[in-house]
């Protein structure tokens, strides 16, 4: 597996690594497994697909903002660890803020699922939760957060 590679194969390049937005780390390592902090659709500091799933944003757009996350947990896993240390993803936990009746997540959460698949490879296969919230965080739409077995 070569993520560089992958990201040029698919043309993708992955954004600067967000610095938290409180009193916490992005990438905690305990042991061999790294865990993530939650990452939203941010690129360079600029705030995309905010509002509720099934209102102000179409499943189409809220797949497009798992994608912007997973590429921001990509980036976390190459600024603090490298990708050279990486075993796998373990698993994923979605977070997402929808309008009343729209109930299309796991299609929304196939958007980060499919581009671990697509960058990782056999890496990048894992298990998930999703979880629909009240609120996010400056009225993001979706939110992820992730932990990798490493070296």
């Amino acid at each position: 597996m070569n993520v560089f590679e992958n990201l040029a194969k698919y043309k993708l390049e992955l954004p600067n690594a967000s610095t938290p937005g409180g009193s916490y780390v992005s990438v905690n390592i305990r042991g061999n497994i790294a865990y993530l902090a939650i990452q939203f659709p941010i690129v360079n500091n600029e705030y995309f697909y905010q509002g509720r799933l099934g209102k102000e944003l179409s499943t189409e757009e809220g797949y497009k903002a798992m994608e912007l996350c997973a590429m921001n947990v990509l980036s976390q896993i190459n600024e603090k660890v490298g990708f050279d240390r990486v075993v796998g993803l373990n698993h994923i936990d979605v977070y997402y803020q929808a309008g009343n009746n729209w109930d299309e997540a796991p299609k929304v959460v196939d958007g980060a699922s499919n581009l671990f698949l697509k960058i990782l490879e056999e890496k990048g296969k894992h298990s998930r939760a999703i979880f629909g919230v009240h609120t996010l965080p400056i009225n993001f739409s979706v939110g992820l957060t992730a932990s990798f077995t490493i070296e």
